[in-house]
């Protein structure tokens, strides 16, 4: 079975839809922004919870990133996307989030407008093992190191 092409919208700097194109064309053309959101998840202890993800990814595979990551679809809201990717991603079916700030992150392969926010959570993290080796929480003292 094929796994569908995801449609992204491009952007404006400032987050106005351009036009939206397949990912494939957008993913290489670093002059093209799109859409994504992060999720910072705290656990009540303050540990930031991070994602190892999996050798077979196409951006960064074996990397440790935040805590959740991902597109924002073509006509989809940024509250949709949030939930989407913190169940398909850890298994989080409820928790409250909180907006933080928006960024440009910009490389050689790609421009996204990261729309970032941040959660606290004590349960159960049931990681998609498709997109993610490991993740555990850490405190700042070993992000530091």
């Amino acid at each position: 079975m094929t796994e569908q092409e995801e449609f992204l919208e491009v952007v404006t700097k400032e987050g106005k839809v351009i036009k939206i194109l397949p990912r494939s064309e957008i993913h290489g053309n670093p002059s093209l922004i799109h859409r994504v959101i992060h999720v910072l998840v705290f656990n009540s202890k303050g540990n930031l919870l991070l994602q190892k993800r999996s050798m077979d990814k196409d951006v960064a595979p074996g990397k440790w990133d935040t805590s959740v990551g991902g597109h924002i679809n073509a006509g989809e809201t940024i509250t949709e996307a949030l939930s989407r990717e913190m169940q398909e991603e850890l298994g989080i079916t409820a928790c409250a989030s909180e907006f933080l700030y928006t960024y440009i992150h910009s490389n050689p392969y790609e421009t996204e407008l990261v729309y970032t926010y941040t959660c606290i959570y004590d349960g159960k993290v049931h990681f998609s093992q498709d997109e993610i080796d490991e993740v555990r929480f850490w405190d700042i003292d070993e992000i530091r190191k």
